[in-house]
């Protein structure tokens, strides 16, 4: 089985966020990233298939050149090889175009991502992946197992879950509990230092979007406490002020 695990490099989650004086670009200054946490989960996945039935896991990453630390991570933790497609991710369009035109000519069986990006939670790429080659889409995914050329697929719905067969190849997106995410061991981190890590310019893909402004959301003001007996003061505040009734 060949699979290709796409992941993102992201901010790290407890990183202070701010934003350049002009509101338009995220304050990279002094920022560690870290590799997609739902994208770890379509990582360790993929490795324990391949272990489990065989084949080769590549991961890929549409970043510049300070992305290869984690893509090397991701070689550490068992990926086999990875690709990095040369460019800023503008948007997730642009990101799509370049995983599906890559993939066009790979024929992966199996395309694993995280189902959003912890930065901007779009949830967007797996499904133009999937609509650009022309192949199914589930999404999210919290159970993959694969027996011969059918994948079968565990995914939220509200309420409850369902459980989807499908023939591969597909594109599955990955959330917790998926599987537990795996630390690379010290014998991965030698390893991924020999592993093929192949640079690919990106193919002509316009952006679909633009960035106007970023925003901070607003500091949290004091509690108000409002006594039991009180409830018609609580009311009045939850309308016009918080607005949520």
């Amino acid at each position: 089985m060949k699979i290709l695990v796409c992941i993102s490099n992201v901010p790290d989650t407890t990183t202070k966020i701010t934003f350049t004086p002009d509101n338009k670009q995220f304050n990279t200054a002094g920022v560690q990233f870290v590799i997609n946490p739902y994208d770890e989960y379509a990582l360790t996945r993929a490795i324990e298939l391949k272990e489990a039935q065989g084949g080769t896991v590549t991961v890929l990453n549409v970043g510049e050149a300070d992305t290869e630390a984690n893509i090397r991570k991701a070689l550490a933790i068992g990926a086999d090889d990875a690709v990095r497609i040369n460019a800023k991710p503008t948007d997730a369009f642009f990101v799509a175009t370049q995983i599906a035109n890559y993939a066009k000519a790979e024929n992966f069986d199996l395309i694993l991502m995280g189902k959003e990006s912890v930065d901007y939670n779009g949830f967007q790429v797996h499904g133009m992946v999937a609509e650009m080659l022309g192949i199914p889409s589930i999404t999210p995914g919290v159970k993959l197992d694969v027996n011969g050329n059918t994948a079968t697929v565990q995914r939220e719905i509200e309420g409850g879950h369902e459980i989807i067969d499908a023939q591969l190849p597909i594109v599955v997106s990955a959330q917790q509990p998926m599987t537990e995410p795996r630390i690379p061991n010290m014998r991965g981190i030698m390893t991924a230092r020999t592993k093929p890590l192949k640079v690919v310019e990106p193919t002509g893909s316009e952006t679909k979007t633009e960035i106007e402004t970023f925003a901070l959301p607003p500091q949290k003001t004091g509690v108000k406490m409002i006594a039991p007996e009180n409830a018609g003061e609580l009311i009045t505040l939850l309308r016009n002020e918080a607005k949520v009734i």
